[in-house]
């Protein structure tokens, strides 16, 4: 509202411009689902490179599918990743620390993460606190008594609740290595001992730090974890606690075994409802023959049954990869390609924008040394009208990404997200006007809001079209934006409805290229 005047004088108003820029959102945040090591369980955990997954996750391990597809994601120029770690019957390792009370009891700390990997933790106590007359603190040591294995350490810690240093808000808040599973109200024993009997003055001690036990790494998975409870956030419903992804790769639970279809099928749901894609891998028996590659392929589509509308968030990629196992001392092995394909993915994002293909002779496949199965012309010829994505090997150009369809890409269905990029930046369009547009809600919808969305959609849609984004060499022919009394009638303003139309022209790839050749008959006289 204006300023009063009350006094002569000159006074200043700042007039909002209407202004509010509209931010693109991330186009390539890869969600990883299945097993590790360690870590937290059935919640999303963002990474920006392998390293963290080492430290969070425990980094490769020969029972983990997904811990190959993260490493392949980040070799082949992924950005930044989201684990779901899941389990099935595993168990925590725990550290029993008898205390000096009497009677005697125990304080039990337990690993911060269920695994094998806890039982190599080992705890050390000490009483020379910052007050040696206060019975309560003490310092306590957490290590991996292992080569490289992390270490933490909490000085003056304390077992009275009214303590800032109360340990189990410490341990909660501080440690990657364990938690408080049954507090005592007196401090644990020191694990230090004089080194000789009897002793020196002073004392020459040494530590006699105190193992953990127990610790499972439980079952391999089956479609029960991948499902979950999308009530309960748990399994592939668990990235619902997750700001966004763009990408989601479900690697198989063991070596040369396939992901379920129905846990396709539900993520694929999932990524309808979170506006990403599905990066489907091909099952193994595809590839089992070479001979019959193609044939096995064409015939095995329909039974993974992804069809229908939502299949336009999905794309399917064939056949495995082979590649060296650092965990088997270098023999190669067979391994599904969907982080190779999202890093793929997401380093075309960033060179050139999700209107980019993934595909063609840059998309590179790194880090492998080999396909399942070398493919024809012939046999691409008759797998890319179906909307399977083949991955090829060329002389001098090495192994590509050969096919940029999604699960509608089908000649005979003739769907209008026929393509990866198209469908990928509408869902790019299509998240970033969602976010951007929050500041509508509750305001008056009048001309002047109306005009506002214009401009502000408008800009942002426009500063695509700079990019590249879209066909047409003007902004007429590229892409519209309308928000008038046409597409908000009266009876939209009475139920406080607002319609904002927004269209674009895509770019779709050149997946054919004809070059004709004709021979010049040349100046001939007649």
């Amino acid at each position: 509202m204006p300023v009063k005047p009350t006094y002569p004088g000159v006074y200043i108003e700042e007039i909002p411009s209407g202004v509010r820029t509209i931010t693109g959102v991330a186009t390539s945040v890869t969600a990883f689902i299945g097993r590790a090591l360690r870590g937290p369980v059935n919640e999303p955990t963002l990474i920006n490179n392998f390293g963290d997954f080492e430290r969070l996750f425990g980094g490769l391990w020969v029972k983990s599918m997904m811990s190959y597809a993260v490493k392949d994601f980040y070799l082949n120029g992924g950005s930044t990743a989201l684990i779901v770690r899941l389990e099935n019957g595993a168990s925590e390792a725990t550290i029993t620390l008898p205390t000096v009370a009497s009677p005697p009891g125990n304080l039990v700390l337990e690993a911060a993460s269920e695994g094998s990997w806890g039982a190599n933790l080992k705890a050390s106590v000490d009483h020379e606190t910052r007050d040696t007359s206060n019975s309560n603190l003490f310092n306590l040591v957490i290590f991996e008594d292992i080569e490289g294995g992390a270490r933490e350490s909490f000085l003056n810690v304390s077992t009275s609740e009214d303590d800032p240093r109360y340990l189990e808000r410490v341990l909660e808040q501080s440690s990657l290595l364990v938690r408080v599973q049954t507090m005592s109200s007196s401090r644990p024993a020191s694990t230090y001992a004089p080194a000789s009997s009897p002793p020196s003055s002073p004392p020459d001690l040494v530590d006699s730090p105190i193992s953990a036990t127990g610790g499972s790494d439980g079952s391999d998975l089956t479609s029960n974890e991948y499902l979950g409870s999308a009530s309960d956030k748990t399994g592939i419903y668990a990235l619902k606690k997750a700001d966004i992804f763009n990408l989601l790769c479900i690697p198989p639970p063991t070596r040369n075994s396939d992901t379920e279809s129905q846990v396709y099928q539900a993520a694929m749901s999932l990524c309808v409802e979170e506006r990403a894609m599905l990066i489907v891998d091909s099952p193994s028996a595809w590839g089992a023959s070479s001979a019959t590659a193609a044939s096995d392929a064409k015939s095995g589509l329909s039974s993974l049954n992804l069809t229908g509308k939502a299949a336009r968030n999905a794309a399917i990629y064939f056949p495995r990869v082979k590649m060296p196992d650092p965990e088997r001392d270098g023999q190669l092995d067979t391994f599904v390609p969907c982080g190779i394909i999202a890093g793929v993915m997401s380093r075309t994002d960033r060179n050139r924008g999700v209107w980019k293909a993934p595909a063609g002779i840059d998309a590179a496949l790194n880090g492998i040394q080999g396909l399942q199965v070398k493919l024809t012309d012939a046999e691409n010829g008759l797998l890319n009208p179906l909307g399977i994505n083949c991955l090829r090997t060329f002389p001098v150009i090495g192994r590509v990404v050969w096919g940029a369809r999604t699960l509608r890409g089908a000649d005979q269905l003739a769907d209008e997200y026929k393509y990866i990029p198209v469908r990928r930046t509408a869902l790019y369009i299509e998240e970033s006007l969602y976010r951007g547009t929050q500041w509508v809600v509750f305001e008056p919808n009048d001309e002047s809001l109306w005009a506002q969305i214009r401009m502000n959609v408008g800009a942002f849609m426009h500063n695509l079209f700079r990019q590249g984004a879209f066909q047409g060499t003007s902004p007429k022919e590229a892409y519209l934006v309308k928000c008038d009394s046409e597409t908000t009638t009266q009876n939209d303003i009475n139920q406080g409805v607002v319609n904002v139309l927004v269209g674009f022209a895509p770019l779709k790839p050149a997946e054919f290229v004809f070059i004709k050749i004709q021979q010049l008959a040349g100046n001939v006289q007649s």
